[in-house]
């Protein structure tokens, strides 16, 4: 549901300030075992969101079309953990700032030949 409520925050406008706001807050709200989606609702609420005009949002179908059209291409890209990163196409072999940079400058390199 916070997914649905942050992609429900961009028709306000508000979609970096609220997920900045949900990612600040997330050890408070994301107990693995008793994660409180409310807490999350709360965080998002502090960058001036219309809450209850997100959370209506959140629940129309097309937000539901938007999150299994999102879930098939994580499929299709092979994408088994976050973050992932793509290249023109290439997915990052290993996470870390040098192999983004080494995987940036094969692209690079292939542009210049």
């Amino acid at each position: 549901m916070v997914v649905k409520l942050l992609e429900a925050s961009e028709r306000q406008g508000k979609y970096q300030a609220a997920l900045e706001a949900v990612l600040e807050a997330q050890p408070a709200w994301t107990d693995q075992a008793q994660p409180s989606v409310e807490l999350a609702f709360q965080a998002a609420e502090q960058t001036a969101l219309n809450i209850t005009q997100a959370l209506e949002d959140a629940q129309k179908p097309e937000m539901e079309a938007l999150l299994q059209q999102d879930t098939a291409d994580l499929t299709a890209l092979k994408v088994s953990k976050t973050p992932t990163f793509f290249v023109n196409g290439r997915s990052q072999p290993s996470f870390g700032p040098d192999q983004l940079a080494a995987l940036v400058a094969e692209e690079v390199a292939k542009v210049r030949m």
